[in-house]
């Protein structure tokens, strides 16, 4: 099979396509064919060797597919050949076909698109786990969405709004504060522009109730100084670059919450919360609550240029790998 190989920790471009071996399932896992494989920041991460959990050389990356069930490891009977599901791989996902453990894969509803199914689990995961569970954002709640243009922050305004907030969405640009407006933003916010000043405007100088931030850097430290009494900020990555140190004087004066978010560590520690976040999200799904935003899909061979077209922030929304 082919797949595209991370041969040394030299980032995005130091991979190269390559003939594998087909993957042979284990007890508890399955082999899938990959049909479509979202891309994440984290991608070019674990290429430079940055990554929380970085698995040995030579690896695929790839860390959500959708595909078809080709083969049921030893004990697996929760699915049969031929099923269509979504999985979350600890990587190895920019392949024809993938090995994962069973307990990651969960059935796709019949009318959602390949292209769908690998646009959904990481960010929708991400971003719900994170707002509801780790933050307990509340309706009439004033949330703030930094990278609101990106993957995981688009889908923060469409749970904010589904969950009830009010959102502010801070981006990069006009088209991506516009795809933030799409998925129901209430109020937009240049990331350019004094975001302490911006949110204090918006909310009458309350402050922010739950800040979601992909960024970290300086958008980070403006949400320190602009946040409503018993705020939390939640620390989802850190696309800047830069990563904040948290003065603790700040958190003491109006009881703030810094609460980080590592969700694929639920898959391993607790993974009924994944779980239960999944049944929730496909349920949104079905209902027609909230949909991936994919702003381009590139073929297995193009895979390099559309990670790097994440990984250099270019990117609205979700990229997506389509397998044929």
């Amino acid at each position: 099979m082919q797949a595209i190989v991370c041969q040394e920790l030299g980032g995005p471009a130091a991979l190269r396509l390559s003939e594998v071996p087909d993957p042979c399932p284990g007890a508890g896992q399955v082999r899938l064919r990959v049909r479509a494989c979202g891309i994440n920041f984290a991608d070019g991460l674990i290429t430079r060797g940055q990554y929380q959990v970085q698995p040995q050389l030579p690896f695929s990356p790839g860390f959500e597919v959708a595909g078809e069930v080709l083969e049921l490891g030893a004990g697996v009977d929760e699915f049969a050949q031929g099923d269509r599901v979504i999985a979350i791989t600890p990587h190895g996902g920019y392949a024809e076909q993938v090995v994962v453990a069973a307990t990651r894969c969960l059935r796709m509803p019949a009318a959602m698109p390949w292209v769908d199914g690998a646009a959904f689990p990481v960010v929708f995961g991400t971003s719900h786990v994170a707002l509801a569970h780790r933050a307990r954002l509340r309706k009439g709640e004033l949330l703030v969405v930094h990278g609101a243009g990106g993957g995981v922050g688009l889908t923060a305004v469409a749970i904010g709004k589904q969950l009830g907030a009010t959102v502010i969405a801070t981006a990069s640009s006009r088209a991506k504060l516009e795809a933030a407006r799409a998925q129901g933003a209430d109020h937009l916010i240049d990331a350019s522009d004094d975001l302490r000043l911006r949110i204090r405007e918006l909310s009458n100088g309350r402050g922010a109730d739950v800040v979601y931030d992909p960024v970290g850097g300086d958008s980070f430290t403006a949400s320190l100084r602009s946040m409503a009494f018993e705020g939390r900020i939640l620390i989802i990555g850190f696309a800047s670059g830069s990563v904040p140190q948290v003065p603790a004087n700040h958190l003491l004066v109006k009881n703030v919450d810094v609460i980080g978010v590592n969700w694929p560590a639920y898959a391993e520690l607790h993974p009924e919360v994944m779980i239960g976040s999944f049944r929730t999200l496909v349920q949104w799904y079905v209902d027609g609550a909230i949909r991936p935003h994919v702003s381009a899909t590139y073929p297995l061979a193009q895979a390099v240029d559309a990670l790097h077209e994440v990984v250099g922030r270019k990117s609205t929304g979700k990229i997506v790998i389509t397998v044929d």
